[in-house]
């Protein structure tokens, strides 16, 4: 699995969110070419007075393709805090023309987070 922190993002002014940090990982099989699968590990900060909790996450790649994700958010993101959200796709549908742009949305509100410039490594399995 190759992974590597995402610096060139472009986190919009709108977003209910802050981004603290963000990494992409990717993993290609060994004698594949195209990525088995690719997932985001974002840390983002609450500046609302109400929690936050991801209901949905789609990437939507520079041909304006836009796939859903799954999801695996750790635990609502609290009022004034910060926590971790993992976004991630396997299969033929990870093969996306990157730069990507990543939303996020909440369970129960319109709050909304797009990150823009989202990329993944190219790399190759290790092992046998």
């Amino acid at each position: 699995m190759a992974f590597k922190p995402l610096v060139r993002l472009t986190d919009q002014p709108a977003n209910a969110l802050r981004l603290d940090e963000a990494w992409s990982y990717s993993y290609t099989p060994t004698d594949e070419i195209h990525p088995a699968s690719v997932a985001v590990r974002l840390r983002l900060l609450n500046p609302g007075a109400e929690p936050w909790t991801l209901a949905g996450a789609a990437l939507v790649d520079s041909t304006g393709e836009q796939v859903e994700l799954a999801r695996w958010p750790l635990a609502p993101i609290p009022a004034n805090g910060a926590g971790a959200v993992v976004v991630g796709i396997e299969g033929e549908r990870a093969q996306l023309g990157c730069p990507c742009t990543l939303k996020l949305w909440e369970a129960q509100g319109p709050r909304t987070f797009t990150l823009e410039n989202v990329t993944f490594p190219e790399g190759k399995a290790k092992g046998p």
